[in-house]
């Protein structure tokens, strides 16, 4: 019986992809196999010695100690994609409120009296303060292209826009699916100087932190509208707050409010929406539902942010798989020690991204405990697991 722990309420459509005479799935679960979280930070929690996989019901994992599982050849899992559409929905949403100052005017409208014949006065009066634009014709940067950004640079095409895209990270794979009419920028000051709106969805890492702060803020046409639906940290809140004040930036749309932000009328801050819809946390459970059972039953890696994409048909019902550093001879002296154990491979893949490896190895006959623990002993191994 395999145990899957729960950390946060997951969607019951992607439990339901582990069958339950197979499988022990709830928060109280103990010594797991498989934990699956969406927004809990993990980095103070004990790891059990039984975890095999984590599973993170959504993109960002900066809740998760991926570093420290890697050192243990625990693969983390997200759901790439998943939440997509929820999050192009509230940037589009995010540019009406912006362009037509709709928030603005709703707050004027809240705070009329009267009587109807007064309140009609009243709106007469006071609609011409909140007149805004349209967006076709407009520009709009999207900055990272992954999964998010280019629903959301399509849907901007549709309606009329130029957008131009920055992502120095962008795969042959991802441009394939971007449309050709997006304009490509070499750099975000060089995107920042073409564009009224700019929206970012790259993922917050050490290169990404701060990525737009004064000089790429100074870059920006006046009255632009900055969003952020991304990561918290991003954008430079600071500098930010500066430009708003100065009036060289108009609008700033956030999903990470923070005292400073919600203070100032030029900021709409929203309480972290982007993949609150039915629908992708639904989607994002079932993803990474099935990512993290088909590595617990198959060995299979899909999604993972730590190790390489790995996936090989079962050639027979004996495998290992092996997770280490990747240095030289690891897979000669893994065969060595398979060898030596009198087995015969039937099927091997080995793929490595960055410093780490994986590989997966079908055997024509049953794999013996001692093979399995010589395996383990070979330095650099993170984890060696038979299937």
């Amino acid at each position: 019986m395999f145990k899957v722990k729960t950390l946060n309420n997951i969607a019951a459509q992607g439990l339901e992809r582990f069958p339950s005479d197979r499988y022990e799935v709830g928060a109280e679960t103990g010594d797991p196999d498989i934990i699956l979280v969406r927004s809990q930070k993990m980095h103070d929690l004990p790891v059990p010695a039984s975890l095999k996989a984590i599973g993170r019901a959504g993109a960002g994992v900066n809740n998760i100690p991926v570093d420290a599982m890697s050192k243990r050849g625990i693969p983390v899992f997200n759901a790439p994609g998943a939440n997509s559409n929820a999050v192009k929905e509230l940037v589009v949403a995010g540019l009406f409120l912006a362009c037509r100052n709709i928030c603005e005017a709703w707050d004027y409208v809240r705070g009329l009296h009267g009587s109807d014949e007064e309140l009609s006065k009243q709106v007469e009066a006071g609609k011409k303060m909140f007149a805004g634009i349209e967006l076709p014709g407009r520009s709009i940067g999207v900055v990272g292209l992954g999964y998010i950004g280019r629903q959301v640079a399509n849907l901007c095409l549709d309606l009329g826009m130029h957008v131009v895209g920055y992502d120095p990270q962008l795969t042959v794979d991802a441009a394939w699916k971007l449309s050709a009419s997006v304009e490509r920028a070499d750099s975000l000051q060089e995107l920042a100087q073409k564009v009224d709106f700019i929206t970012f969805h790259v993922p917050l890492t050490d290169s990404t932190r701060g990525m737009f702060g004064a000089e790429a803020i100074a870059s920006m046409r006046p009255g632009g509208t900055v969003m952020n639906f991304a990561r918290d940290g991003i954008v430079d809140n600071p500098a930010l707050l500066k430009a708003l004040d100065a009036g060289t930036v108009g609008h700033y749309v956030s999903d990470f409010p923070t005292t400073e932000l919600i203070a100032n009328p030029k900021v709409i801050a929203l309480p972290h929406l982007g993949a609150s819809t039915e629908e992708a946390e639904v989607n994002c459970a079932i993803m990474v539902a099935e990512q993290t059972r088909d590595y617990l039953e198959n060995g299979n890696l899909r999604n993972s942010v730590n190790f390489p994409e790995v996936q090989m048909r079962r050639g027979s019902e004996f495998r290992l798989v092996v997770a280490n550093a990747n240095v030289p001879n690891m897979l000669g002296q893994i065969s060595t020690a398979m060898a030596a154990g009198g087995l015969n491979i039937h099927d091997m893949i080995n793929q490595s991204r960055n410093d780490l490896a994986y590989t997966i190895v079908d055997t024509d006959s049953p794999i013996p405990d001692e093979v399995v623990e010589q395996v383990r002993a070979i330095q650099g191994v993170l984890m060696a697991r038979r299937i």
